[in-house]
């Protein structure tokens, strides 16, 4: 921009200078700054136009600790060189750096590129819109023009493997029976039907099919198992963080699908989020169905299910959940416990130091409930009460519970009870003093 008014003020003192002097060699000189500055014009208007930019993703949806990989290529539909083409993304991706500057772009050619970003960020972003710039040699002028159109992609919370995560010993796993037709193949077969079109081979009935001479499938209903719903607890109050910065991408990305190393920031509700998602992964994966209910800005419930579709459904919504509610966890058991049937499994995830809340769960039992308390000790977040006053509760009170830290290795924290009488061995919380080390 200073270039630019440094040579039309050249341009105004030449004409100046050319009438008030008369000379030619001074209108040679208005002359031929004139024409400097319309060739300029020229180049950079010519430059902008004849461009197109496509964009392709192979996906919109990514995960924390993955790549997320996307395709741009920069054609040149025009006869002339482009000497140079900066490329600007405003995507709101944290770490997604598509903008470049692509030189001596030659004529009716392309320039591919690919950019591979760790997800480190959970949460619904916005790839787009681009802006192409581009000007003359001289930097006199510069012209842009907006790429239309942007994608959305959401990333889900990291998904940890939990080896293990026994359910309490009053549990009955069977339940009650539930007569309910499902479209799963499960082991439970209540009838037969006409074949009906998309049906595979392993629901077919061959001794039905062999005595009517046409095809006869399978009818299934639910196993009897009493299904698991999960609270997340996103009472604003009860959630402390840290400040953190993301780290370093890896050495070689292009070498990789997903990060070596997941490092979570140390907030209570990216580890609450996380640890809701593997939760319901693994006992989507043993085949329960799973609900799914929290209290932030507005009350999220997810009915439960099982399969694929209701993980994706799960993923989605914890992607985007963030910590406004303005309901504490106690009054939430006490109002959506009335509504839970009898042989459910109820696990709480919460950071709060509330006794309530504890007390609230253990009323829940009375009516069959089975309650399981994961309790995220937010004093080694920031600052926030002691969490050993709620565990001790829990213990008191017989509920199982896992305690988490900041640092721990989820997996093994979420196998590892504390408190409460489990299938799996028992761990006593009390043979442990003082705070954990803090890593970061």
């Amino acid at each position: 921009m200073r270039r630019s008014w440094g040579v039309l003020l050249l341009w105004a003192l030449a004409l100046v200078f050319a009438l008030n002097t008369g000379r030619d060699w001074a209108y040679n000189l208005f002359y031929f700054v004139s024409g400097v500055i319309l060739v300029a014009l020229w180049w950079a208007w010519t430059n902008i136009r004849g461009l197109a930019l496509t964009r392709v993703t192979r996906a919109q949806q990514s995960q924390v600790g993955k790549y997320f990989e996307e395709s741009l290529s920069l054609e040149n539909r025009s006869r002339w060189t482009k000497l140079w083409v900066e490329v600007q993304d405003f995507s709101d991706l944290p770490g997604h750096q598509v903008s470049r500057v692509v030189n001596t772009l030659r004529g009716h050619s392309t320039s591919r590129w690919q950019v591979r970003t760790l997800c480190q960020q959970r949460g619904r972003f916005t790839l787009g819109p681009i802006a192409l710039v581009t000007g003359d040699p001289l930097g006199l002028f510069r012209f842009s023009r907006q790429v239309p159109g942007t994608a959305p992609l959401v990333v889900t919370p990291a998904i940890i493997p939990i080896p293990q995560f026994t359910q309490p010993s009053g549990y009955l796993p069977g339940g009650e029976m539930m007569r309910r037709r499902t479209p799963y193949i499960t082991t439970s077969a209540s009838g037969v039907r006409e074949y009906a079109p998309g049906d595979s081979f392993n629901r077919i009935h061959w001794p039905s099919t062999a005595r009517t001479g046409r095809l006869i499938s399978k009818e299934f209903e639910l196993e009897p198992l009493a299904d698991v719903w999960i609270f997340l607890d996103m009472h604003q109050a009860a959630h402390t963080e840290a400040p953190w910065m993301p780290p370093p991408d890896e050495p070689l990305p292009w070498l990789a699908r997903r990060s070596e190393r997941l490092e979570l920031p140390p907030s209570t509700v990216e580890y609450g989020v996380t640890i809701a998602a593997s939760l319901v992964h693994y006992f989507l994966q043993s085949d329960r169905e799973v609900g799914f209910l929290s209290y932030a800005r507005y009350r999220e419930v997810v009915q439960p299910d099982r399969g694929e579709r209701q993980l994706n459904r799960l993923l989605e919504t914890l992607a985007v959940i963030q910590p406004r509610g303005t309901i504490p966890l106690a009054q939430v058991l006490a109002s959506e416990g009335t509504r839970l049937a009898r042989y459910t499994t109820l696990v709480v995830i919460t950071a709060s130091t509330d006794l309530q809340w504890v007390s609230a769960l253990r009323g829940l039992r009375t009516r069959g409930v089975q309650g399981v308390g994961v309790l995220i000790a937010a004093a080694t977040f920031g600052p926030a009460p002691d969490w050993r006053p709620v565990l001790s509760e829990l213990h008191a009170s017989g509920l199982p519970s896992c305690l988490v830290r900041r640092g721990d290795d989820l997996a093994m924290a979420l196998g590892q009870p504390v408190g409460g009488t489990w299938r799996g061995t028992a761990v006593n919380y009390r043979g442990w003093s003082g705070y954990p080390r803090q890593e970061g």
